[in-house]
């Protein structure tokens, strides 16, 4: 997705002549919206420079806002953002078998087979979240983990990380599943991952998952 066609908004280009004196931006670590203890996907430091940050909504689980930045014609535009807590994805093997989750996304409407996954909680890193979550999804703790990528997801309209985790040696456990999931289980024979990732509907964390455990040698 470009920056473009997320960000094209009708008066939200301003032409102002750049002598005006611009407003400083905001620290977001400054702002109540991230700095109210919960795990946030902060961007890095601007190298076109930014003259306001505002948060438009922030119901409690997202901060959505948008940057006045000055593009490198000295035109200043808003460029807007939804932001994230960072995110796990886990790639579990037991027994030759990929496991998945059949879950109703009702963003989407639509049932799909996904990966294990789930929010990072402050405190947590990428592996802990990932072992914490492909036990409360699925019933199963890893004895090892590993972190195979961190990435950007979406960024032309996204401020949310993504971290794929490889699990192995696998043990049933008894966890509480959270009261918001409705979740069914699948093991997937691994030389059927690939096949049943890319069968829509789909989503994009389970094939890069995927893809990144097969690039890596380990499917």
């Amino acid at each position: 997705m470009s920056d473009d066609s997320a960000d094209e908004r009708p008066g939200r280009t301003d032409e102002r002549p750049t002598g005006d004196a611009p407003r400083p931006a905001a620290d977001l670590r400054d702002l109540p919206a991230f700095s109210d203890g919960r795990l946030h996907s902060l961007p890095g430091e601007p190298e076109w420079p930014v003259r306001e940050v505002a948060v438009e909504y922030d119901p409690g689980w997202f901060v959505g806002g948008y940057d006045r930045v000055e593009q490198p014609d000295g035109t200043e535009k808003a460029y807007y953002w939804a932001e994230l807590p960072p995110a796990t994805v886990v790639i579990a093997i037991a027994d030759d078998s990929v496991l998945f989750v059949e879950q109703y996304r009702p963003t989407v409407r639509t049932t799909q087979m996904e990966l294990p996954a789930g929010i990072v909680e402050p405190g947590e890193s990428y592996t802990e979240a990932g072992a914490r979550e492909l036990a409360e999804e699925t019933g199963f703790d890893p004895a090892s983990t590993a972190l195979l990528q961190e990435v950007w997801c979406s960024t032309g309209v996204l401020r949310h990380k993504r971290g794929y985790v490889f699990a192995e040696g696998l043990e049933p456990v008894d966890v509480e599943a959270d009261s918001n999931e409705f979740l069914v289980p699948h093991a997937v024979p691994i030389d059927e991952a690939l096949e049943t990732a890319r069968e829509p509907p789909t989503n994009d964390a389970t094939l890069e998952g995927l893809l990144l455990a097969d690039a890596d040698g380990l499917l």
